[in-house]
């Protein structure tokens, strides 16, 4: 990935159009959504293709706030598991969670931060 995460602009235009705010295809929110799709493991022809249409695009809009939320929950859900069964003496279990997210996490960043423990945790005796 070639430019760093920072997903607070696409946060805010979505939390903006959920309170109401009209949503409008200008060509800053074309570029937030060009640039955010591929981090979220929607592939860029895709990105492209939605961004045709106003109502494609707020559908992308909402895709892309939609992964970048579920897969946070999900992470901050699994690391405090994964800290409560270490604690517990239970490191398979723990592996058996940073494995289950592994199987349904999309978004590339999640992964790796997903990845990164479960390694550590390999690395363990």
């Amino acid at each position: 990935m070639s430019e760093a995460l920072n997903w607070n602009d696409v946060r805010d235009l979505a939390r903006r159009v959920s309170e109401g705010e009209t949503f409008s295809l200008t060509d800053e929110v074309r570029a937030i959504l060009r640039r955010t799709a591929p981090q979220v493991a929607i592939p860029p022809d895709a990105a492209e293709q939605a961004l045709q249409q106003e109502a494609s695009a707020a559908a992308l809009l909402d895709e892309i706030a939609r992964r970048i939320r579920d897969g946070s929950r999900r992470l901050s859900r699994t690391l405090a598991g994964v800290d409560r069964l270490q604690s517990a003496g239970d490191v398979e279990g723990a592996r058996k969670l940073l494995r289950e997210v592994l199987a349904v996490e999309v978004v590339p960043h999640y992964r790796r931060i997903t990845q990164t423990h479960l390694d550590a945790l390999d690395d363990e005796p």
